[in-house]
């Protein structure tokens, strides 16, 4: 892409930019944010104010691959871009202004200047992943049932309990196991202690969201009680319930709250699963998930235990 001339920090954004669906940002060489659409602040919870003349990578979104793994400095879309002027596009999470992670497709492009071929900076497009038809109409339906954790936005204990009963009838008639993961977060009463209610329920709030943002369409993420979430779901083999624990856990350690000296309160998960046992009834299965979570605390939390 060509432009006339590299945008300055803080100039007017054009209409039609500002129109776009998509988040949309563009960045010099140094890479500094020099425009910033109001798509880009909606997703984001950012102002352009608040990141006109910053670098994209100054604890502003800190991309994260879907494994947790951070992707600014060297592996950065944009720096790779400005590189070797390959376009790029790729699914990632970007952290939220209030900490959790946002699911996007991004889009990176080399800017251009119009004398030459000589790159000036880049360009990223974004929108969340998360607004899919599949995703509202669950959310629509889960609405109408009054089964939505008021605080965090996912799954209540009723819907915990309707979701378990679908899984153990459907394993009960047709043998189609599915795993259960318990997590908690590590020394919540700690932070709820230092730094009031108010981060405590934003923290809980972040880990929801992240882990609703990680799971897969057919998983179920529901808020158990205080700090404890469940998560059903159909990875049923150790390989994959331990893999779906540990992207869980991960994407959740990369969100962070930022309070308003600038200080950041990041948390971790501990965690246990199991695999549905032929024994098991709802309360069983939920307390062997349990007592793997009571084992990972025990082994020094911030940590997955996988009953074999």
């Amino acid at each position: 892409m060509s432009v006339p001339g590299s945008p300055s920090a803080g100039a007017p954004v054009p209409a039609l930019i500002d129109a776009m669906s998509e988040g949309l940002y563009l960045v010099d060489r140094e890479r500094r944010i020099t425009v910033w659409n109001a798509a880009a602040a909606r997703i984001t919870g950012y102002s352009a104010a608040e990141v006109i003349g910053r670098r994209c990578g100054e604890n502003l979104l800190r991309h994260v691959d879907e494994a947790g793994a951070v992707l600014c400095g060297p592996h950065c879309p944009l720096m790779a871009t400005m590189r070797d002027g390959q376009d790029r596009s790729a699914s990632m999470f970007l952290h939220h202004k209030d900490g959790h992670l946002v699911p996007v497709r991004v889009s990176a492009g080399a800017l251009r200047a119009p004398e030459g071929e000589s790159i000036v900076g880049a360009v990223e497009t974004f929108s969340d992943d998360s607004a899919t038809e599949g995703v509202r109409e669950r959310l629509r339906t889960a609405e109408r049932l009054s089964v939505v954790d008021a605080l965090t936005g996912v799954g209540n204990r009723r819907h915990l309990d309707a979701a378990l009963a679908r899984r153990l009838s459907r394993w009960e008639r047709h043998a189609r196991p599915f795993g259960v993961m318990m997590l908690d977060v590590d020394r919540f009463k700690e932070l709820n202690d230092s730094y009031g209610h108010e981060v405590g329920d934003s923290v809980l709030r972040l880990v929801a969201r992240s882990m609703a943002a990680e799971a897969r369409r057919s998983d179920d993420v529901a808020r158990y009680g205080g700090d404890e979430f469940v998560v059903l779901t159909d990875a049923s083999d150790e390989d994959a319930l331990r893999r779906l624990g540990e992207r869980l856990r991960a994407v959740v350690e990369r969100g962070r709250i930022v309070l308003e000296g600038g200080e950041e309160v990041g948390v971790t998960l501990s965690a246990g699963a199991v695999v549905v046992a032929a024994q098991d009834d709802a309360a069983a299965v939920l307390r062997r998930a349990d007592e793997m979570l009571l084992q990972a605390k025990r082994d020094g939390r911030d940590r997955l235990v996988l009953a074999v």
